[in-house]
């Protein structure tokens, strides 16, 4: 009797599969060194995307009202400033490998700020949105340029190729610590 409830066990302990929690993929910048002193860094105005959501779980953006699903779009072209509008990030030119010279946004910054009261669904989603556009544009690239989608980019020597894309669309999003908006 007690080899067979230990065959049991034995048994659902194998076939059970254990649920696995996704969290929020991105990579910490790299700690300063011990002697560097703290600096105070001028941002310019237009190089800053402002994203706030507060308690009620609304998107501000820039300023203005925004539906979730009109984010994304948004944030590319922000990153992008495909039309070189003076309103949204300086462009410069940087000699990028794969690419050569190409005009770039280098100095842009995705500000996000939300209010403790924020709701953790709204949280993810505006995350996963401005995730996605970072996605989509380098997708968009790899695939004009490489015929592959940047994530398929996986063998040591397209590791170079993943490099200059994240050079050309480096994720940059700021996030604020959660405050009290409106008491």
């Amino acid at each position: 009797m007690a080899d067979i409830a230990f065959l049991l066990l034995i048994f659902f302990l194998v076939s059970t599969t254990m649920d696995t929690d996704m969290g929020i993929v991105r990579k910490l910048p790299p700690m300063p060194e011990e002697k560097t002193k703290d600096e105070q860094v001028d941002v310019k105005e237009r190089n800053i995307f402002v994203v706030l959501v507060n308690r009620d779980n609304q998107l501000l953006v820039e300023g203005e009202v925004m539906n979730i699903k009109d984010l994304r779009k948004a944030a590319e072209e922000f990153i992008v400033n495909p039309n070189d509008d003076p309103d949204l990030p300086a462009k410069e030119q940087v000699d990028v490998p794969f690419f050569g010279p190409m005009m770039l946004t280098t100095k842009h910054v995705i500000s996000l700020q939300n209010d403790r009261g924020t709701s953790y669904e709204m949280y993810i989603a505006v995350q996963n949105e401005l995730a996605a556009a970072y996605t989509e544009l380098r997708d968009g690239l790899a695939m004009r340029k490489f015929g592959k989608k940047f994530d398929d980019l996986d063998n040591e020597e397209d590791q170079a190729k993943k490099d200059a894309i994240e050079q050309i669309y480096p994720m940059k999003i700021s996030e604020a610590e959660p405050r009290n908006v409106g008491g």
